[in-house]
């Protein structure tokens, strides 16, 4: 989920109905908020909060704001009112938009007028409109102001995003070794949802390039399905959680919001019910991607399964020469967060 994308506006006139609404908010792990007045609780260690005004929003230190609006507030009606949205964007102003008609071409100009990233945010009540803003031009505004003057409100905006696709780069990689790599602690990940078949979690050793593990929603000749269940590696591997981040298996704790999907379908979040770690034989695989290697260590057995083009392939069948599907993704991470730098993982 794009948590981080979502700034929480207390909207209700009732200050306890706010202090509601905060709660909730920071029990589902929203950490960006904004109020007509400074934060009636003190604010968390992570969260960032901002006081509404009539030109904008204002970001908080300590129990005072900053001098002027971080980010200035336009209303948009009509063609007219978007010029000077567009001028400031170019220039790296940070803005913020109240749609008042057409929004959906308006907005995918504005990303496109865009020169400084965090700059786009846009404002509404309304929590079905969440999925359109962050997917304009793919990747949407910057930051959703969602004004929230009921708690329900808050589980509407989490159902949201949990249906948002992720956008992926998905990539087919001829498997060159398949070889015995001893005994080590492969992590199973239950989920709290019901997986297809052909869908399943990426995983790897390097985080430029993650495999794509089907999930046991189709047993073996032992085994009954367990269409909840992934299972996804040695604990050492990334994944991709439902937020773009990478975490390492081992690091998951039931609650996480992690990406599941199919190379031919769409991507969701699911939310990690159970991790389960065993001592388990791994077979070493390796896949090469534009002439470099990358690996993944997965338990040897019928219920592991990599995907490719024709039907999953069970870890106990694959041999070289087979192409499986996964992703491609920036290498370089801080804390499982992209960041632009120069990185060589082997």
């Amino acid at each position: 989920m794009s948590l981080d994308r979502i700034v929480v506006a207390l909207s209700s006139p009732e200050p306890e109905v706010n202090h509601s609404i905060l709660s909730r908010a920071r029990r589902r792990g929203f950490r960006r908020f904004t109020s007509v007045d400074a934060p009636g609780l003190p604010p968390q260690p992570g969260e960032v909060w901002y006081r509404s005004t009539p030109d904008g929003f204002q970001e908080l230190i300590g129990d005072s704001p900053s001098r002027s609006p971080v980010v200035r507030l336009y209303r948009v009606r009509g063609p007219g009112e978007l010029a000077p949205v567009v001028e400031a964007l170019t220039r790296g102003e940070a803005s913020a938009v109240r749609w008042g008609g057409e929004r959906v071409i308006p907005l995918e100009t504005l990303v496109a007028a865009r020169s400084a990233r965090m700059t786009l945010w846009v404002v509404t009540a309304e929590p079905s409109e969440i999925p359109a803003f962050l997917g304009a031009l793919e990747h949407g505004a910057d930051t959703v102001v969602v004004e929230v003057s009921a708690t329900e409100t808050v589980d509407l905006i989490e159902r949201r995003l949990e249906q948002l696709p992720a956008t992926l780069q998905w990539e087919r990689i001829p498997v060159r070794a398949v070889t015995p790599a001893g005994t080590g602690d492969r992590v199973i990940v239950d989920t709290t949802s019901l997986l297809e078949p052909e869908e399943g979690i990426l995983v790897g050793s390097a985080a430029a390039f993650l495999y794509h593990v089907a999930s046991e929603a189709v047993g073996s000749r032992y085994t009954r399905p367990r269409p909840f269940r992934v299972n996804a590696g040695a604990a050492h591997l990334y994944t991709l959680l439902a937020n773009g981040e990478t975490r390492y298996l081992s690091e998951l704790v039931p609650g996480d919001s992690i990406l599941v999907g199919s190379p031919r379908g769409a991507s969701r979040s699911v939310r990690v019910g159970r991790i389960k770690i065993e001592r388990r034989p791994l077979l070493l695989i390796e896949g090469e991607f534009q002439n470099r290697r990358y690996t993944v260590f997965l338990q040897e057995a019928e219920t592991v399964r990599l995907t490719t083009d024709v039907a999953p392939v069970a870890t106990t069948d694959l041999q070289p020469g087979a192409t499986v599907w996964g992703v491609t993704l920036p290498a370089g991470r801080h804390l499982g967060v992209a960041v632009e730098e120069k990185i060589d993982e082997r």
